[in-house]
């Protein structure tokens, strides 16, 4: 299979296809290799990434960074905005613009929901949206998908968990979305007023997913094949009263593993609070570090992908 995804923007998980997903997930198996250090890669030499993020990152901005250079190619950028000309009024169309001329790829991540699509409006070279607010991580969707199909060797037909802010948690509506395409049944399981939005729910039943939405961690549990863990967020909350009512409201251990399948595998985007204790991290079921380490070739095939086709 060929697919063409030179100078493509990536800003939702929803403007790709599902052969379009594997066709990256093949190219990030092959990159295994070159992102471990076993194989070296001059495919990025001469070519230069701008990382463009305007809130706090440590694997997203870390992962690209290590993604490109173990390409062969060099990275520029600032780690966050007040370090930029964004502190002097600069609008984000203009930042945009000067990035592409000095750089053949971008990755932007910003707290305004909506600010990848609008950024791709000006630039010339392709955008990756490294999160933008409430909205999506399309990236981290792809380096979950990896993951789960490495560990469980197939995407089709398994039954997935996902924990936590489900209302704000952009990597959890990019996950949902991706899932839908692969006949998997979703269990969405947070507080009340953390409950997926509605019309993400009815876009997901319009795909034909199977979404169950509860309250209860260990029903949801027990014959799930993954556990997604997501963080409660405190800077998504306009409320700090309603974030401390729900912040460490479910906590993942050994005695609440106990409920799920011997096999169930625990992931997290990360970072992490109390929501899952460390002394899950000895288990066979905690695989979030793997999943970290992952972000790392799925990133190089999309910067192969995008800049060379």
């Amino acid at each position: 299979m060929s697919m063409n995804f030179k100078n493509r923007h990536v800003v939702r998980i929803n403007d790709f296809s599902k052969d379009e997903i594997l066709y990256i997930l093949d190219e990030a198996e092959k990159m295994l290799p070159i992102a471990k250090g076993k194989k070296k890669s001059n495919l990025m030499e001469g070519k230069i990434l701008s990382t463009l993020f305007f809130e706090p990152s440590t694997r997203t901005r870390l992962s690209f960074e290590c993604a490109m250079i173990r390409l062969g190619g060099k990275v520029v950028g600032f780690s966050e905005a007040k370090t930029s000309s964004v502190s002097k009024g600069e609008t984000l169309a203009d930042t945009m613009r000067m990035a592409s001329a000095y750089s053949d790829i971008i990755v932007l991540r910003h707290p305004s929901e909506g600010a990848a699509r609008l950024a791709s409006q000006f630039s010339s070279k392709p955008v990756i949206n490294g999160g933008d607010g409430a909205g999506q991580h399309p990236t981290q969707t792809l380096l979950d998908l990896f993951t789960i199909r490495k560990e469980k060797g197939r995407l089709n037909n398994l039954e997935v968990t996902i924990l936590g802010d489900l209302k704000y948690g952009r990597t959890t509506h990019s996950l949902a979305y991706a899932l839908a395409q692969f006949n998997i049944k979703l269990n969405l399981v947070a507080p009340k007023q953390l409950f997926m939005p509605e019309e993400v729910i009815l876009h997901l039943t319009e795909m034909g997913a199977d979404v169950t939405q509860t309250t209860e961690l260990k029903e949801a549990i027990a014959t799930s094949d993954v556990l997604y863990c997501t963080r409660i967020q405190k800077e998504r909350f306009a409320d700090e009263t309603e974030y401390l009512e729900v912040k460490d409201i479910y906590q993942v251990d050994r005695e609440v593993l106990k409920h799920g399948k011997e096999d169930l595998i625990v992931l997290h985007p990360l970072p992490r609070r109390n929501e899952i204790l460390p002394e899950v991290d000895a288990t066979p079921h905690a695989k979030y570090f793997v999943q970290a380490f992952n972000g790392v070739p799925v990133r190089m095939a999309l910067i192969k992908l995008l800049v060379l086709g």
